[in-house]
């Protein structure tokens, strides 16, 4: 996603830095992502000399359902990333869930390759047979 301007890009750090800094119970993100209970991973990088922001998950199910939680879980958090992004949909992503949706899917760059260790194990499987460990 292309970022609006350097002052745009120092907003977003510092808005990113912030979630980051919060410890994991009090981080909307991570509460989020946590009780989501389909997100194998997440982050977002930086890229092309800071003028680009990008978003890396990798999720259980469909596509639709994933952006859908993620609007409604963690809807503000990419309110307040949008805002600093050059063509973003209309906003807030709640009110807005078919145009963040297309911009999603527009956005979504498709993997060359892909490696999964454990290629049918859901976030689900895992936390359970790790509970089942301890």
């Amino acid at each position: 996603m292309k970022i609006k301007s350097p002052q745009a890009y120092q907003e977003l750090l510092g808005l990113l830095t912030q979630l980051e800094s919060q410890p994991p119970d009090k981080n909307p993100l991570a509460i989020a992502l946590t009780t989501l209970n389909n997100v194998h991973f997440a982050r977002f990088l930086f890229m092309h000399d800071n003028t680009e922001l990008g978003c890396f998950t990798e999720y259980d199910g469909t596509f639709e359902d994933y952006v859908n939680e993620f609007v409604d879980s963690i809807g503000d958090i990419f309110n307040a990333l949008l805002e600093r992004i050059d063509g973003a949909p209309p906003l807030p992503v709640q009110k807005n869930r078919d145009a963040f949706l297309a911009y999603v899917r527009a956005n979504d760059l498709k993997s060359a390759t892909f490696f999964a260790a454990y290629p049918t194990a859901t976030v689900l499987d895992i936390k359970t047979a790790l509970s089942a460990q301890g």
